[in-house]
């Protein structure tokens, strides 16, 4: 209720859904066509996603050398779910093809982000006929890997979907797209190698990496999500069936909402706090008692996590309380775990509104990961800082690296002043973006069944969201775990629907039968034992006085 309401379109002056397309960019009817019957990624040309094909050409022919020489080949990937699963992905495909391929999760705590100098040398000396190594979701800002690897005699191809420096590093072939996920760029190299139904399958993963890395879901990722989230429906992966089964998630019901809020928390648990390869086993392993004895380790690892988080979180908003007033939070203590600081940058980021940075404090060197706000970009005011970086890299949004505890002061000194500089009053307000403005006597199946075909939605594709004025409160009352929710009745056109307001049951102490409301909602089909009927998810509750 404390949102500001910014309504894109008042009065509907046409077609409910071709207006909803109009407002995301879909006009013609070639793009309404593509918007509602994406191209399979199969048919996808590399060029429409970023990718450059002499790049691509040149990976595959390097590969396939290795394979004939039978060279061993490291696929080297990231912590987090995005790269996990592009690990998986090309891992699995070059095993299909006879390589001699073995996947590599650096240690969070151990080795820090990406490929460095020391793991190289590790890599090296472990494996005497290690030829070709292949970053995943890694690599773009690995200059002094790239000139190690060459000292070693290692060929270099990286992957990779963040954002450049102004250089690149120098390497046997660089393929990589800011438009795409990490593991959608080692999907779309893997398709070299595979087979349609492999490729088909390994669409899944891509899909899930695609989710909870946030991308935006148009264009080629929509495509990429919507058919890879056909592939996870019907799923025969027995590390995935028994993450959902864990999580009492029927496979055949995952969609973006699963991934961002079940799977994925369980798959990026392991990095967080233990070590990711545990998370690609779960992945990849065909044997199902391995699979359920993953599965457990993951669930047992993300309850712990979320302990972890609690404890933090509650410090760390209480050490922000102070800054609010400054246009970016940065805080940092000893006990922050660094495997949770993500997660605590986004709960500070989400609460306040302003970009956040949280920091790890070690005794010489202090890691950090932050969460910035529409409009800031994160990763290019923080490269303003990098003299005083150690390493880093992310994107406009997200972003991890590290300095010298010595200069955590003058560096929080330096972000605050950039911050102030580039953030607005307007930037800071929450906003609930709102589609259209509708009556009752808009709302039917016929709409409903519609909005459907509006998934998947998520990041840069949002479930559509209406506004109803004036309607009466029929009834209400509290629901859920210590009455956190409240189910409602709504009348206004002779028309009642029934609403429920997730997290609004403290509403319940100011609400009465009879009031009158305007509502912001997401309208949808609900299933309950079986029966189907259409209610409004409540985004946001206003008195028509406001």
């Amino acid at each position: 209720m404390d949102k500001k309401w910014e309504i894109l379109k008042k009065q509907k002056s046409g077609n409910i859904v071709t207006e909803l397309l109009s407002l995301r960019g879909v006009i013609s009817e070639e793009q309404q066509k593509e918007f509602f019957e994406p191209m399979h990624p199969l048919n996808i040309k590399l060029s429409d996603v970023g990718l450059n094909e002499i790049e691509i050409k040149k990976a595959k022919k390097r590969i396939q050398a290795a394979i004939k020489n039978n060279e061993t080949i490291i696929v080297f990937g990231d912590y987090d779910a995005d790269g996990i699963t592009a690990a998986a992905i090309l891992w699995e495909t070059l095993y299909q093809v006879s390589a001699k391929v073995t996947p590599y999760i650096p240690d969070r705590f151990e080795e820090g982000y990406g490929i460095s100098t020391e793991t190289l040398s590790y890599l090296k000396t472990k494996h005497k006929k290690l030829g070709l190594i292949i970053t995943v979701d890694t690599g773009i800002v690995a200059f002094e890997a790239a000139e190690k690897a060459k000292k070693l005699g290692i060929d270099l191809i990286i992957t990779d979907h963040h954002e450049p420096d102004q250089k690149k590093p120098k390497v046997h072939a660089l393929v990589h797209s800011t438009q795409i996920s990490g593991s959608a760029v080692s999907w779309f190299l893997a398709r070299e190698f595979a087979d349609k139904n492999q490729a088909e399958d390994l669409l899944g993963l891509a899909a899930l990496g695609t989710v909870a890395d946030q991308l935006a879901l148009k264009g080629v990722n929509r495509a990429i999500v919507k058919h890879g989230l056909e592939s996870l429906k019907k799923t025969q992966r027995p590390g995935l069936l028994a993450l959902c089964q864990n999580a009492s998630v029927d496979p055949c019901d995952i969609d973006t909402y699963i991934i961002n809020f079940i799977l994925a928390p369980r798959i990026n648990a392991m990095g967080r706090l233990e070590h990711a390869i545990d998370s690609l086993r779960l992945l990849c392993t065909k044997n199902q008692a391995q699979a359920k004895a993953q599965a457990e380790l993951l669930e047992k690892t993300n309850l712990k996590r979320r302990e972890i988080v609690d404890e933090a979180l509650g410090h760390a908003r209480q050490a922000a309380v102070s800054q609010k007033k400054n246009n970016i939070i940065v805080v940092s203590h000893e006990q922050y775990h660094e495997g949770v600081i993500g997660l605590i940058a986004s709960k500070l980021s989400e609460t306040y509104s302003l970009p956040a940075i949280v920091f790890s404090k070690g005794e010489n060197i202090s890691k950090a990961s932050a969460r910035s706000i529409p409009g800031f970009n994160l990763i290019q005011s923080i490269r303003k800082l990098d003299k005083f970086l150690l390493t880093g890299g992310g994107h406009e949004m997200a972003a991890g690296f590290s300095i010298d505890t010595a200069n955590l002061e003058i560096f929080k000194s330096e972000i605050q002043k950039i911050a102030n500089a580039q953030i607005s009053q307007e930037m800071k307000l929450k906003k609930l973006v709102i589609d259209l403005e509708l009556g009752f006597s808009d709302l039917d199946w016929n709409l409903a069944e519609m909005l459907d075909k509006f998934e998947p939605t998520g990041f840069g594709n949002f479930k559509p969201v209406f506004v109803t004025r004036s309607v009466k409160v029929s009834s209400f009352k509290q629901v859920g775990s210590e009455g956190k929710h409240l189910s409602l009745t709504f009348k206004k056109d002779d028309r009642e629907y029934r609403g429920i307001a997730f997290g609004f049951g403290a509403a319940a102490e100011i609400l009465k039968e009879g009031d009158v409301l305007d509502i912001a909602y997401n309208f949808e089909k609900n299933v309950w034992n079986g029966h189907e009927n259409l209610q409004l998810k409540i985004r946001d509750l206003r008195p028509i006085s406001l």
